[in-house]
């Protein structure tokens, strides 16, 4: 079925209303905009469905969140009647149809019999996770694209452990989707019906309480907060989302004075109007929290995403300025410090280990090892950090202390199996007020690790493909290197080649099996010990190329950076 059949479909259908038969009817003219809605369906994958919003079968709309949801329904039917009955909890974030999405896709689970747990207004990513494993929930649903733009929109699916969907899982509903017809095969109620009946359940401060309970156990030092509490301050933004609440409250609750939030970005607003992209990755969304901690004299900005599941900073440097700190840094500051306060309170437990990402910043097991705590890589995305956290300590090998993803993701505790800007929030202010106490500032604190440690410098390049022959283009500029893997990248030597899909490791004395296989990686090891792995996202357009670098000097890192950039932006110059 071609876009313009499918079109028709749409137009044709009892389900859609009067106004949005009109909005597509007013996209008729335009055979581009009509291509784009309809040429492909939203893939569903382990990171769920993304999206623009808009009516067509390439959109986030209302009807592709109940296909989905209807799919979804049958693969927990499958699990069989004991399985179901332990029910679904569904939460949302700010952005514009959200509650919509999220009220559909109850309805749906009802319709089929399947009770919900569903949050009575927006909440973080976090407490999803929490409240899936609190109330012994089967799966769970958000209904968010995190800190995508505001055009943005998404659904994201979690299993019993609170982790998002593993792979096999993933496969099972999207398979589904491809078997059931978009209108014809839903099944759902009445919203109020489904109330009324106890199908659904809403869920409020009792859980916010719970969930704040496990957030507050991971604070180790109330003695150092006391003693700083009346000189150390805070600026926080949540980028007009759902940490506007509970992480104000988490320092509240510390016993931090002097918290500034943000007043312009507490306000809940879908269309995030005072940033272009409500992302704290990016140093220019954080204006006015500059502005407000230059007016109050604050010592360090704390920023969270729409869905409060990534967190970022600023601190201040020697002249004063606010200094944005890398996902990476973080991740380095914050492992450092968790082993250093949990051997201090004398609850470091036995076996600890680290997991991350296999893009994120080898420095982390760097620290780690010198401290006698194992570290793992993982698959990029939460689901495989939350994984191999479930194993090592299933089988009795090891405690997860802290996990953690260049992106800005970081989770510590038992309490939640996803990013967790929530606790990550307490443990960084923690933190900060530790290094402040000693006269320090968090850059003076990575300073030390470098002497220590060594130097390393880590970048990200996005190669964006788009258009609708952006996914062929990702795949070709993949069978490419594949095919003819490269000797030198920027002119330092290739030692070893990594495929992550077959699980092969080749060197030029020969090849091995890797434990990690089986995704859409490949990685070169570079003769001065650099480390370059591309891979395409999962949820945009584009192929992402990570340089992961270390050196005696900063200088030298940040020219190793540099050279492997340059090969890298080559790539895109795919035929």
């Amino acid at each position: 079925m071609n876009y313009r059949e499918k079109y028709e479909l749409w137009l044709k259908s009892d389900a859609l209303t009067d106004a949005e038969k009109a909005e597509l009817r007013a996209a008729a003219s335009d055979e581009g905009e009509l291509e784009s809605r309809f040429f492909a369906n939203l893939q569903f994958g382990t990171a769920g469905l993304r999206g623009i919003m808009g009516l067509g079968t390439n959109r986030m709309n209302i009807h592709v969140i109940r296909h989905a949801t209807e799919s979804f329904a049958r693969v927990i039917l499958e699990e069989g009647p004991e399985a179901a009955a332990k029910g679904v909890a569904i939460c949302h974030d700010c952005r514009i149809n959200s509650r919509q999405f999220a009220e559909a896709a109850a309805c749906v689970m009802a319709a089929n019999g399947i009770p919900v747990r569903l949050f009575e207004d927006m909440r973080p990513t976090p407490e999803l996770s929490f409240a899936i494993r609190e109330y012994g929930c089967l799966a769970g649903i958000n209904v968010t694209a995190s800190h995508n733009p505001k055009e943005y929109n998404g659904y994201k699916v979690y299993w019993a452990d609170g982790a998002q969907l593993p792979p096999a899982h993933a496969a099972a509903i999207a398979a589904k989707m491809e078997e059931l017809d978009v209108f014809g095969s839903v099944k759902t109620m009445d919203y109020n019906e489904a109330l009324k009946s106890g199908l659904i359940t809403l869920m409020g401060v009792e859980t916010d309480e719970k969930f704040l309970e496990n957030v507050m156990a991971q604070a180790t030092d109330p003695e150092l907060i006391n003693r700083v509490a009346d000189s150390f301050s805070i600026v926080y933004t949540p980028f007009h989302g759902t940490g506007y609440r509970l992480i104000p409250e988490v320092f509240r609750r510390m016993g931090f004075k002097k918290v500034c939030p943000v007043p312009e970005q507490m306000v809940i607003d879908g269309s995030f109007p005072t940033v272009k992209s409500p992302n704290p990755e990016n140093p220019e969304g954080f204006y006015l929290a500059v502005d407000l901690a230059d007016r109050v004299g604050a010592d360090f900005i704390i920023g969270s995403d729409p869905d409060a599941d990534r967190v970022g900073i600023l601190v201040r440097d020697r002249e004063g300025r606010f200094v944005h700190i890398s996902g990476n840094q973080i991740g380095v500051l914050m492992l450092d410090y968790v082993i250093r306060s949990k051997t201090k309170a004398g609850t470091m437990p036995e076996r600890p280990c680290a997991v991350k990402s296999l893009v994120s910043t080898e420095m982390v097991r760097a620290v780690a090892q010198a401290a006698g705590v194992r570290c793992f890589n993982t698959f990029t995305g939460f689901k495989f950090l939350a994984e191999k956290k479930n194993a090592l300590e299933s089988s009795g090998e090891g405690h997860v202390i802290f996990a953690f993803e260049e992106a800005y993701g970081y989770m510590v505790g038992d309490y939640v199996r996803d990013k967790d800007a929530v606790g990550a929030s307490l443990v960084l202010a923690e933190m900060a007020a530790y290094y402040y106490d000693r006269g320090m500032s968090l850059l003076d604190a990575l300073d030390e690790l470098y002497e220590k440690h060594g130097y390393y410098g880590e970048n990200t390049l996005n190669l964006v493909m788009p258009g609708l022959d952006g996914l062929r283009k990702m795949a070709r500029l993949m069978e490419n290197l594949r095919a003819q893997p490269p000797e030198n990248v920027g002119g330092i030597a290739v030692d070893a080649w990594l495929d992550y899909e077959s699980g092969i490791r080749r060197t030029r004395g020969g090849q091995e099996k890797m434990e990690m296989r089986g995704s859409n990686v490949l990685s070169f090891e570079l003769a001065d010990g650099t480390v370059v792995v591309v891979r395409p996202s999962g949820t945009e357009p584009k192929v992402k190329v990570y340089i992961l670098a270390r050196a005696d000097s900063r200088e030298q890192c940040d020219k190793t950076i540099a050279v492997c950039a340059n090969w890298a932006e080559k790539l895109k110059d795919v035929d």
